[in-house]
């Protein structure tokens, strides 16, 4: 088990300073650079060349890379000009509410897909089957974003069961049970969104395990010994089953994160996904570099915890 673990995270340092040399290379093709929104065009030239010399900007990229790398290390990934404060105290302001989102959604998919996965491999070929297969195939071609304006034009303004924007009603004082059930109240129409449409690939997979899970010989074996049907189904079926769905809970975990980006733009949702669309907009050089590494960090993570689960629920997978 252990070995599992220093193996992939062995794997994962070349990977990460791969991943931050190519996100700072496609940065640098980006137009202008990091003191680009910070300085008045009607400076003098020759007194901004004199700044972005004195900034190190005019130096070679791999100097330029490692000075930035070796201070993101130690958590400084410059200045945003737009909100002029330091890009680590900006991310930290909105983390929570990206991270919060994505539990709750990873939460709801679950409850959402597992049941629905379970009943329509168990009675595959049935008209409940046929009806959830048709959700799973809506879902799988309905674009994240429209399914997203739908809900919140539906529930938001012509219902208005939910709020449409923000994460948390004016005057709320921070630590009370109003403030907490406010910040719910407000991720919860978003979370649904992205649940209602994440949740159609696990029940699709679920449902195709299920189905081949009931013809391989020991369940005929089972059957043949006189077992119960909720035994079979309980004890054989299901368990063998939901082995590949524990090992996707790391790819899920990204794939919500990565989500998000859209989400929380349309829900004017006030976390890393809007502050990452919006400084692509304005060009905001040192926020988007930082967040481009922290969500593709994200992902070799979340494919290191998928890894590691399989290894705990599938003991036949463990490298000795």
């Amino acid at each position: 088990m252990w070995k599992i673990i220093v193996r992939r995270i062995l794997i994962m340092i070349p990977q990460i300073f791969l991943l931050s040399i190519l996100v700072f290379l496609m940065a640098k093709a980006m137009p202008g650079d990091a003191l680009s929104g910070m300085l008045d065009p009607n400076i003098d030239p020759a007194a901004i060349d004199a700044m972005r010399e004195k900034l190190g900007l005019n130096d070679p990229w791999y100097i330029q890379y490692w000075d930035w790398i070796t201070k993101a290390i130690q958590g400084d990934f410059g200045q945003s000009f737009r909100f002029k404060m330091p890009v680590s105290e900006l991310i930290g302001q909105r983390l929570m509410n990206t991270l919060w989102l994505a539990i709750v959604t990873l939460i709801l998919t679950y409850l959402i897909a597992i049941p629905l996965g379970i009943t329509s491999g168990r009675y595959n070929d049935s008209w409940l089957d046929r009806l959830i297969t048709g959700y799973t195939y809506i879902g799988f071609a309905a674009p994240l974003f429209i399914f997203a304006l739908l809900m919140v034009w539906v529930f938001g303004f012509h219902l208005h069961w939910f709020p449409t924007s923000g994460s948390v009603s004016p005057g709320e004082v921070p630590g009370t049970l109003s403030h907490f059930w406010s910040k719910f109240y407000h991720l919860l129409l978003p979370a649904i969104s992205m649940a209602l449409i994440a949740t159609v690939g696990t029940v699709q997979y679920l449902r195709n395990e299920i189905i081949d899970t009931k013809q391989k010989d020991f369940i005929l074996t089972a059957r043949a010994k006189g077992a119960s049907e909720s035994r079979v189904y309980n004890r054989h079926i299901l368990r063998n089953s939901l082995l590949p769905i524990a090992a996707f809970f790391g790819y899920e975990i990204t794939g919500l994160i990565g989500g998000t980006v859209f989400v929380e733009s349309i829900f004017s949702y006030p976390g890393m996904g809007m502050l990452f669309l919006s400084s692509i907009t304005i060009r905001d050089f040192s926020v988007v570099t930082a967040l481009v590494l922290l969500y593709g960090i994200a992902a070799i993570v979340g494919a290191l915890l998928s890894d590691i689960i399989l290894s705990i629920v599938d003991p036949r997978i463990r490298i000795k």
